[in-house]
């Protein structure tokens, strides 16, 4: 089991695709450590407590302290893996050097090229800047944090270039397409970013980018995470600010097929509401004698926003002119 926890929606950036900025009435939400302790009475065997939001930064350090101090004293395997901006960090980073550096963290970041990524309305977060972070992150706490970068159709002409640049600073980065939450109402089409990834693997440069190793592990049949697990149900949940419960980060960004946190808890019940729902099992009928099947309709959330947008025979259009160099992949 995995837990995504977003424990504010306040963030110090000003991103203009990003789509967790619905999910509270009040922005001074925050989630209460006493759900968390809940979810571990039921679900132990948690492997990974995912941070993001908003940033987690926004939050005092004392806040994962505590989550930390409450792991140990369990004597739980869990880790706690967060997905920052480091702009908190890179201001002030004494009060996160312990946090950081502790043996159950594990810390990524996210930057892409354009103009989508920003400090505010008037600075855009750039390679330089980038540069810094990750260096001071690199001499304080003893190595470069792989990265995220958003693809919109507004950036997507620079998507490669992520990649170029996760090796040249010798991390992993990982390309995901813009979903429609937040501030986008559509996606990017799914087959505009499978070129990129069949780019990067004729090009060489999977070992930098963890998506188009997920086309790779399709091909030798193994096992593969979101966006193309379709069991996500089974063994992940999320905590929003103000305590909603969903069994998809992305679902809770819409605050949309919510769990009640009590009754799975405390009743010791799972639910499904995403594989209980057949308007999310396909995008179509024809799917299911396509061999892109598998990559098409993975992740549910893609599935509704495609179907809700009526983008269904544009993303069919987009995925077919990739057709001839995917097939060895998913043949």
């Amino acid at each position: 089991m995995e837990l995504i926890i977003k424990p504010t929606e306040l963030c110090n950036f000003k991103c203009t695709f990003c789509s967790s900025t619905k999910l509270v009435d009040d922005k001074k939400s925050y989630l209460a450590i006493d759900k968390i302790k809940q979810f571990l009475n039921r679900y132990p065997e948690t492997q990974t407590i995912i941070v993001n939001g908003g940033d987690p930064l926004m939050m005092p350090p004392s806040y994962y302290r505590d989550i930390l101090n409450e792991i140990e004293n369990r004597g739980l395997d869990t880790r706690l893996a967060f997905t920052t901006n480091l702009w908190a960090f890179y201001k002030n980073p004494e009060p996160w050097i312990d946090i950081f550096k502790h043996p159950r963290v594990s810390v990524s970041t996210s930057f892409n090229y354009g103009n989508t990524r920003r400090i505010s309305s008037a600075q855009v977060f750039t390679e330089e800047i980038f540069y810094k972070v990750s260096d001071l992150f690199l001499n304080l706490i003893g190595y470069r944090p792989d990265f995220i970068s958003v693809i919109t159709d507004e950036n997507i002409d620079t998507a490669i270039d992520n990649v170029y640049l996760a090796k040249k600073m010798g991390v992993d980065c990982k390309l995901n397409y813009a979903v429609a939450s937040g501030e986008l109402s559509s996606s990017l089409l799914k087959g505009k970013l499978y070129k990129i990834y069949l780019d990067i693997i004729e090009l060489g440069l999977s070992n930098w980018e963890y998506n188009s190793r997920q086309i790779l592990a399709l091909k030798n049949d193994q096992f593969t995470s979101c966006p193309l697990n379709r069991k996500c149900d089974e063994n992940i949940r999320c905590l929003q600010p103000e305590g909603d419960y969903y069994s998809c980060g992305a679902f809770g960004d819409d605050k949309n097929y919510s769990i009640s946190f009590d009754e799975e808890i405390f009743n010791h019940k799972h639910f499904t509401p995403l594989a209980e729902d057949f308007n999310l099992s396909f995008l179509k009928e024809d799917c299911l004698t396509c061999p892109f099947f598998k990559i098409c309709n993975g992740c549910k959330k893609t599935i509704y926003d495609i179907k809700r947008n009526d983008q269904v025979e544009n993303h069919c259009d987009e995925m077919q002119k990739n057709k001839v160099r995917l097939l060895p992949y998913v043949q």
